[in-house]
Parts: structure tokens; sequence; C-alpha cells
């Protein structure tokens, strides 16, 4: 997956005008997208195939699906079908659940990233304990794409390690939560940044910044 600029927009917003006003602005300068449940709870899956067709993006589902394989394979199938290039699955679930979710990837041709551990504090005290053998299944599994933070760079460097040089990764904490972009880009792959691009008050100009802090 080739992201422009290194960045990935987290469009957690709750409406279709804001999310499309932000778009307008910066999809000259980005191409891939990450929708969670904030807008598609507000708007309905209908947001991503609006998106993505409209804007002529990737669009990444950050749905954190995290259920038994059954129920996995419903969401991951349904997500899909509505044009979601790739889908964040947790990994914590186990084994199978994730299994559930790459055999959709496998049938729609589409992509799965396994998160490994989360940005914010709260990650510490329960997925932290497991990253690594979080990483370790989904290298087992033959998964190339992988979820990490950037608030938190030594664990984000051991994820990296386990991984791979190969494997793509992609961290979210960059900016409000405190992630600095050019350090994450030691081990990430891209970036995944949020308020700071969709909370600015010229969002096309936050990511200029982004670039330029990265580049120089």
């Amino acid at each position: 997956m080739e992201v422009e600029n290194n960045i990935i927009l987290a469009l957690d917003v709750l409406n279709m005008d804001d999310a499309i006003g932000i778009v307008e602005k910066v999809s000259d300068y980005i191409n891939t997208i990450k929708i969670g449940y904030p807008l598609v709870l507000s708007e309905g899956l209908e947001s991503i195939a609006f998106i993505k067709e409209n804007f002529n993006c990737k669009i990444i589902a950050d749905f954190k699906v995290a259920d038994i394989p059954e129920t996995n394979e419903k969401i991951a199938n349904l997500t899909f079908e509505t044009g979601a290039d790739a889908l964040i699955v947790h990994g914590f679930v186990g084994e199978d659940s994730v299994k559930a979710c790459m055999d959709s990837a496998r049938i729609y041709r589409k992509q799965i990233f396994l998160l490994t551990e989360m940005s914010h504090p709260g990650a510490s005290m329960f997925i932290r304990k497991h990253t690594e053998e979080i990483a370790e299944m989904g290298v087992k599994l033959g998964i190339n794409k992988y979820v990490g933070p950037s608030t938190k760079l030594d664990r984000l460097e051991k994820i990296r390690n386990i991984i791979g040089k190969k494997s793509f990764l992609i961290s979210p904490g960059v900016g409000v939560q405190g992630g600095d972009p050019k350090e994450t880009l030691k081990f990430a792959d891209a970036l995944i940044v949020g308020r700071s691009i969709y909370l600015a008050h010229d969002p096309e100009e936050a990511v200029k910044d982004i670039i330029n802090r990265i580049k120089f």
C-alpha cells in the first residue's frame, strides 16, 4: 500500500458535510483515509463508498474488529462489500478470530491490518502485556500489515523488529497525543493523523506542516 507523503488521515468526524470539507482541503496531499465508527455510525457504511468514489482514495476501515470468528466474518464481509480497501483487526481476540477476517479479505481481494498495541495510556493496562505475542502471531499467520503506537517509540521499535522490514506498519498518535512524526517514521511506514488535521483552522496548512516536519 503506497501512502502519499506517509500520512493517513483519520477522518473521525460526525457528519458528511464536515468530512467532505476536510477531504477537499487535503486531497492534494493525502491518498489514504482511515474511517472509523464516528462517521459510519453517524452516516452509515455508505460514507465509506462515498468518500472513496468521490475522492479516488484508499480507505482503511478502522473498526478494530474484536469478536468471535463468525461475527468477525460478517463484519469483514460487510466492510469490504461497501468498498473499504483494508480493515483494522484486533489481535488480542486470538488466531481464529483474526483468521476469519483474513479469509474474508482473501475472498474480496482486500487487506487487513493487525492491531498490536494502541496509542492511548490505558493500552498499557492489558494489551501491552501481549503486544509482542500478537505481533508474533501475525507473522505466523502470514500477515504483512500492522498498526503500532507512535506515542511509545520503544514499543514501536519492538513491533518492527518482530514483523520485519518488509511488513507495512502504520502508526497512530502523532500530533495531539504527542507522537513525533519524524521519529515515528524511523520505525513506521506511515503516520495516522486525525485531530491535528481535522480540528485545525486550516487543514491544508496542518498537513503541509507535518510534511515539512518529516522532510526537514
